[in-house]
């Protein structure tokens, strides 16, 4: 027992001076700047992309507690009062301390995501256009407002981005941004940010953001970086182990077995790629659950699953290759027909639908297997069927 204690603290040890080295070797505290940015402002709004995920949420609900924690210690007080009361000339307002909202935009209810918003105990509000004009600090998380899935109107610019996923065109500045595209999941920058700042992370938080990174490196097409490794060592160590229980064995419901049941019996396997339609789904990550599942079949590296969701034909896409980016294939596939883009292993994307014509919907099918099958330089034709 002794000799397995000395190893969690060690494991504890190194994992904290690993950060520590890691900043050090940059020659610039992520968090220092993140917490610059926002100095002075009084309204800290937090968000992520459109239907987030269990990484989008646990970044949220993270950034909020380590905002929350910081920006009401005297330094960063001090500092904030200073700038507001010689904006404001309000002298009585140099005790108040920032407030940090979370608003997320896009379906959450029903599913895995639902089940995991429900166990956190999630603090956040509905979304609102509108609303956007009250914050004078807006943090975008696990996403950036160039992407198809930003929740921000054109012309809004957020104060700070936080993302590990992969630009595209030309990036716009922020007052502060960290795009990590080696790190896993977006829940290990913020953790690092923790770290920096030496803020405790309470078991319930711990169990949260550990479950994130599990989550976006889940599966075969999971990317693991030496943060998320660090991350995960130090998180199994303090998380409440009945809450990641709970959040690992959710209970489903019934519409998840059908989306199975027809995503077994639309696949065709053609050589190592297996392509499947889910149909019309009630949640929107079913695509994403089920790719992982059809990658796991021996012998396959690419799996495509389409589906209809919210008045969008969308899809994931998930591989084991190291020679094609999924990110990259899913951009060519859907070119001049929607959006598409995502990490070197896992990537998805959506294409307008102007009517639920279902010959629409098949015509976008066939077009996506056909461009795939392609650009893998596999030949097109009929496969054969997985089940």
């Amino acid at each position: 027992m002794t000799t397995f204690v000395d190893a969690c603290l060690t494991t504890m040890t190194t994992s904290a001076s690993q950060v520590e080295r890691s900043e050090r070797s940059r020659a610039r505290p992520k968090c220092a700047r993140l917490l610059k940015a926002l100095a002075g402002k009084r309204n800290i709004l937090v968000t992520s992309h459109l239907h987030p995920d269990p990484d989008a949420l646990a970044s949220c609900q993270a950034m909020q507690h380590l905002l929350r924690k910081l920006l009401h210690q005297e330094k960063y007080a001090v500092k904030y009062s200073e700038k507001y009361s010689e904006k404001s000339g309000d002298k009585n307002s140099d005790k108040a301390a920032p407030k940090v909202t979370v608003r997320l935009k896009g379906q959450i209810g029903g599913g895995i995501n639902s089940a995991f918003t429900r166990i956190i105990k999630l603090d956040f509000e509905a979304w609102d256009d509108d609303a956007l004009a009250e914050y004078d600090a807006i943090v975008l998380l696990d996403t950036q407002p160039q992407f198809s899935n930003s929740p921000l109107p054109p012309g809004v610019v957020p104060t700070a981005v936080v993302d590990h996923h992969r630009g595209r065109g030309r990036r716009t500045q922020f007052a502060y941004s960290d795009i990590r595209i080696d790190v896993g999941a977006t829940a290990s920058i913020v953790f690092s940010y923790f770290m920096e700042q030496h803020v405790p992370i309470p078991s319930d938080l711990g169990a949260t953001m550990l479950y994130a990174v599990e989550s976006d490196l889940a599966g075969a097409a999971g990317q693991q970086g030496g943060l998320d490794t660090i991350a995960i060592s130090q998180l199994t160590l303090l998380a409440d182990t009945k809450r990641l229980y709970q959040m690992r064995y959710v209970d489903l419901p019934q519409s998840y077995y059908a989306d199975f049941a027809r995503t077994i019996a639309t696949a065709m396997r053609h050589a190592d790629v297996i392509v499947s339609h889910a149909g019309e789904v009630a949640f929107a990550e079913v695509p994403a659950v089920m790719a992982d599942f059809l990658l796991r079949c021996e012998g396959v590296h690419w799996a495509l699953v389409t589906a209809v969701h919210d008045g969008r034909f969308v899809f994931s896409l998930r591989t084991q290759s190291t020679h094609k980016s999924a990110g990259e294939v899913a951009r060519r596939i859907t070119s001049r027909l929607g959006d598409g883009g995502g990490h070197f292993t896992k990537a998805g994307g959506a294409i307008p639908l102007l009517s639920r014509d279902q010959s629409m919907i098949e015509s976008h099918r066939k077009t996506l297997c056909r461009r795939l099958l392609r650009c893998l330089h596999v030949k097109v034709g009929r496969g054969t069927r997985l089940a």
